[in-house]
């Protein structure tokens, strides 16, 4: 299940050439919450920019694992969620104007 809000293309491994499979969003999205806590400012060209530093909260929207189902979310959420059914796109495939057109396989942050 695609808990992003973008279609994902996961080629397998014969690589960028050979069938890929395309995943569109469920609807549903996984999400890690944040809070910024103002860290400084600096000045680019004469406009002052608010520097914050992040911490990152808890997953939210992600369903409870279910028999045959594999969650596919971004890689900050797979990483907070530490869940062998959870998984982020694997290594990107950019094509000649580096824009992404699919992803190696997954990636993984369970233990």
């Amino acid at each position: 299940m695609n808990l992003t809000p973008h279609a994902l293309q996961l080629h397998g491994l014969d690589g960028p050439d050979a069938r890929a499979l395309n995943i569109p969003p469920s609807g549903s999205q996984a999400r890690l919450a944040v809070t910024r806590t103002p860290a400084d400012s600096v000045e680019v060209d004469g406009v002052s920019l608010s520097v914050n530093r992040p911490t990152l909260g808890e997953v939210t929207g992600l369903p409870a694992p279910a028999e045959g189902v594999i969650y596919v979310v971004s890689a900050l959420v797979a990483e907070k969620a530490q869940r062998g059914d959870v998984f982020a796109p694997g290594e990107l495939i950019r094509d000649a104007a580096g824009n992404v057109i699919g992803a190696k396989g997954l990636t993984t942050y369970s233990p």
